[in-house]
């Protein structure tokens, strides 16, 4: 990690693509998911039906999750068995995220790699972000994904 405050930190690691399927965005997902390690925290954020499930159920099988892969929208969370255990939390219907509520949401982060979907949502709350995530509907099958950081993922 640099050590200097973000807005002075130039974007190190910086991919622009554009994809034509979900299994193209879920590739994507599995080469960001080489570059991540046990307390990393990646958020993923985009309109309703950009992609952001599909991009983490791409990074969570690179990470050996085996299991289906959801979107948590009702349940929150999910934590699946890997290689490194990782995390999928949704937090869209989450409102005003407070002590109490981020103690709920702080396990998740707990010795795993954490998907944030709806990372706007967490306020302040959330940890030192890794990675960001940001996909946009181009038309009905393809997606712009941005994949910031301030590290050099080697995407």
């Amino acid at each position: 990690m640099h050590s200097c405050l973000a807005q002075a930190c130039p974007i190190v690691g910086a991919v622009q693509a554009v994809t034509q399927s979900a299994g193209e965005t879920e590739a994507l997902g599995a080469r960001l998911a080489a570059a991540l390690g046990a307390g990393d925290v990646v958020t993923v954020a985009g309109e309703l039906g950009a992609g952001k499930t599909t991009f983490v159920r791409g990074a969570c099988r690179a990470l050996g999750v085996e299991q289906a892969i959801s979107s948590p929208t009702y349940t929150i969370g999910h934590r699946y068995a890997g290689a490194v255990p990782v995390a999928h939390l949704d937090l869209y219907r989450v409102r005003g995220l407070g002590a109490e509520e981020w103690g709920d949401l702080e396990p998740y982060f707990d010795g795993t790699i954490a998907f944030v979907e709806w990372p706007e949502h967490a306020g302040a709350w959330l940890p030192p972000v890794r990675a960001s995530v940001t996909l946009a509907h181009v038309d009905e099958s393809h997606r712009r994904v941005s994949i910031d950081s301030e590290d050099d993922l080697r995407l």
